[in-house]
């Protein structure tokens, strides 16, 4: 039986949770935590990559991250189902990682599938409970939080990810296919040998531009970070939403650092 994850973070594609909450989770494995990744999709319906392409810098990005359990479910990209063969699947992925915190995608977000995997992962984290539903043993997360994608929320809390940021980045490199590499070179044509002794250059077709893949885009990753991080007096910080209040057993270990 694989050993008990403390937290889960689950996406609806791969990448999604590397750019919500990817510091959180190197922080997470730096301080000696078990920590799992598990996307719904492989991002098949995507513009740029394959799966099997993204699938590959999936389990890239979960090494800088120090990812203990990396996990794939289809659920469908593009049309992301939340039906009960899904949340069976889910559930089965629950009892067996038997994490006590599960990190999601928010209630609603530019892409529709965020929304419906935000679904999917509240109703499965309660039915896993369910002793009557599914098979194995049952297991309920103590919580589920969500992490900020496209759209922004008030946070309930935002975590202190400055010790991990140069993880998080490197999590992101890994995503070649789909977000902007700006400490690398887009690479030149390649060649084909013809017949005889000629070379013809072969030009390949440009990948589609995306909003992701901008080079803005990834100025926007860190630049919120940066934002969220001085709201709590760090260099960068990843927010969260909480559907429930937070029990505090130290008032002032919520104190900003910082300059007043």
């Amino acid at each position: 039986m694989t050993d008990a994850l403390d937290v889960l973070a689950i996406g609806a594609h791969p990448d999604d949770a590397e750019l919500g909450c990817g510091g959180t989770l190197a922080l997470l494995a730096q301080a000696g935590k078990r920590v799992g990744l598990l996307h719904l999709t492989a991002g098949e319906a995507g513009s740029r990559g394959t799966a099997e392409s993204r699938r590959r810098e999936a389990e890239n990005a979960a090494a800088a991250l120090g990812v203990s359990e990396l996990a794939f479910l289809d659920c469908g990209d593009g049309e992301l189902r939340h039906g009960t063969a899904e949340e069976d699947a889910l559930i089965a992925e629950l009892r067996r990682l038997r994490p006590e915190l599960v990190l999601g995608p928010t209630p609603a977000d530019r892409h529709p599938d965020h929304g419906r995997a935000h679904r999917l992962v509240a109703d499965a984290c309660f039915y896993a409970g369910l002793r009557r539903r599914g098979s194995g043993k049952p297991h309920r997360p103590a919580a589920v939080f969500s992490y900020m994608q496209n759209d922004p929320f008030a946070p309930s809390f935002i975590v202190d990810v400055s010790a991990a940021w140069a993880a998080k980045e490197r999590a992101l490199d890994a995503y070649e296919s789909q977000l902007h590499q700006p400490r690398t070179t887009e690479p030149g044509p390649g060649w084909a040998t013809a017949p005889a002794t000629t070379q013809v250059p072969v030009v390949p077709a440009p990948a589609a531009a995306t909003k992701v893949s901008s080079p803005e885009f990834r100025l926007a990753v860190a630049g919120r970070a940066q934002h969220f991080g001085l709201v709590i007096g760090a260099a960068y910080g990843e927010p969260f939403w909480s559907p429930l209040p937070l029990a505090v057993a130290d008032p002032l270990a919520l104190l900003p650092r910082g300059l007043r």
